[in-house]
């Protein structure tokens, strides 16, 4: 993960977090439903401290059933 676009990443994480908890979807369900992922990585890309693949992006959106843009829309 690139640090000059951590503000990014935080972002991208909260929108996850957001959707994560709408869903009423744990962190281990959610990395369950992407297949291949630890919990603990999914923790990481929520809080930023991880960058995700685009692979991954998409396997969220999809677990969270939202388009995949809804994770890029930054709230200023």
């Amino acid at each position: 993960m690139n640090i000059n676009h951590y503000n990014e990443w935080v972002k991208i994480g909260l929108n996850i977090l957001y959707y994560r908890k709408e869903s009423k979807i744990t962190q281990e369900q959610l990395a369950e439903m992407c297949g291949n992922v630890s919990r603990n990585h999914i923790q990481r890309v929520e809080t930023g401290n991880g960058g995700a693949s685009v692979d991954l992006l998409i396997d969220i959106a999809k677990a969270l059933n939202i388009p995949l843009y809804k994770l890029f829309e930054f709230k200023e």
